[in-house]
């Protein structure tokens, strides 16, 4: 029987450690008992993009990401964008990027190459705030998967993205037919209503985290102004 193997650890900047292993030849980026994301499970993430990007009418839009992770949201979004795109990504640690370039360089491919990747190593709420006070231009689509859900599990600072104040930054940071698109592990009856009270319509869409209907339910809501 395979066993998992502890590669690395990392500490978020003002929240928790995370753990990186392998088993044979899946990876895992897991805090505590809980197991964030792995290349078993990665469907969903992937289906953060693909629907998104079903919502778009433009072919070369302006998105930003938040968190990296392990890139399943962001190569979904590249292989639907078109050569203009631009992917605007937020990851808090260059720990991430690193393991991304060097145990999972398999998995990464060349995508962290690709001209149309504008990566930042920040707080993704920085870069709502900057499209809202016109440090940079405003964002087609915001695509959040930073936490294991709408609350602060890796950094508390999270929480302040969650909230009716931080959806309605996410909602102003949007061009006119933008769309907000935010991940879960789990359902949650508060966060839709903090959505709506941020004058935001919202879909609920529950997801596999496997292909082929396998796997855990998965729920992404997508909101618009």
């Amino acid at each position: 029987m395979l066993k998992r193997e502890l590669i690395d650890t990392v500490e978020i900047p003002d929240g928790e450690v995370l753990e990186l292993y392998s088993h044979g030849r899946d990876f895992m980026i897991v805090l505590g008992y809980n197991e964030l994301m792995s290349t078993r499970m990665r469907f969903s993430e992937e289906q953060l993009a693909e629907l998104t990007f079903d919502r778009l009418e433009k072919e070369n839009p302006r998105i930003l990401i938040g968190g990296y992770g392990m890139g399943f949201t962001y190569r979904a979004a590249l292989a639907r964008m078109g050569a203009k795109g631009e992917a605007v990504v937020a990851e808090i640690s260059d720990k991430i990027i690193e393991w991304a370039k060097g145990p999972m360089a398999e998995l990464t491919g060349d995508a962290l190459d690709d001209p149309r990747l504008d990566l930042k190593i920040c707080d993704v709420a920085a870069l709502i705030d900057d499209a809202n006070d016109g440090t940079c231009e405003k964002f087609d689509a915001i695509l959040l998967d930073v936490d294991n859900g709408p609350d602060g599990m890796v950094r508390a600072d999270n929480n302040r993205i969650y909230s009716r104040t931080g959806l309605a930054k996410a909602r102003d940071a949007l061009t006119p037919d933008g769309v907000l698109a935010v991940w879960s592990a789990a359902p949650d009856h508060g966060f839709r209503r903090r959505l709506q009270d941020a004058r935001l319509k919202v879909e609920e869409r529950r997801v596999r985290s496997r292909p082929n209907n396998k796997g855990a339910h998965h729920v992404i809501w997508f909101a618009r102004k």
